[in-house]
C-alpha cells in the first residue's frame, strides 16, 4: 500500500463539480494499492496516519498527531501511485491493484481509518475528481508498506 499523505488547512473533493467530501485542518491522503495488499498492510497504514506527529506543537515542533489536533481525515483513491515510469513515456500500472480488488481494500481501508476518533470523509472510488487543498507547511510525505 502506497499513500501520499498531506498536512492541510482544509480540503475537498468534487465530482462532476458537486462537493462529496471536504474536511478543515487536517490530512488528505492519496491512497494506492497492490494485489498483494491485506488487512496487515491496511492497519499499519490507518494506525500510521492517525498517529504520525506531524502538526506543530506550542514550540512549533512537528510533535503532534491529527487525533492530538482534533483534525480530521479525506480520504482518496488514486491508483496512478503505483505508475511505473521506470521504462518508456507511457505509465505502467502492471503493479496496481485490478479495481474490484482496489475497491474492496479502498472500503476496508476507510473503515479503519473511521473506527479512530478522527472524522473522514472520501472521494468515490473510481471516479474522476477534482481534489482541492491547502497543503499547510507545506508538509507532504510518501508512505509506504
Amino acid at each position: 500500500m502506497r499513500a501520499v499523505l498531506q498536512r492541510v488547512a482544509r480540503a475537498e473533493v468534487r465530482i462532476d463539480g458537486e462537493v462529496c467530501g471536504r474536511i478543515g485542518q487536517g490530512l488528505t491522503a492519496l491512497v494506492g494499492f497492490q494485489s498483494s495488499d491485506g488487512e496487515a498492510e491496511l492497519r499499519w497504514m490507518a494506525d500510521k496516519i492517525r498517529q504520525l506527529r506531524i502538526f506543530r506543537d506550542a514550540e512549533g515542533r512537528m510533535n503532534r498527531s491529527v487525533e492530538e489536533v482534533e483534525g480530521e481525515l479525506l480520504i482518496v483513491s488514486q491508483f496512478t501511485l503505483y505508475g511505473d515510469v521506470r521504462k518508456g513515456r507511457r505509465p505502467s500500472f502492471v503493479h496496481a491493484a485490478p479495481p474490484e480488488e482496489a475497491e474492496a481494500l479502498y472500503d476496508r481501508f476507510v473503515d479503519m481509518c473511521r473506527e479512530g476518533t478522527i472524522p473522514v470523509a472520501t472521494g468515490r472510488f473510481g471516479a474522476m475528481m477534482d481534489v482541492d487543498l491547502i497543503n499547510d507547511g507545506p508538509v507532504t510525505l510518501v508512505i509506504e508498506r
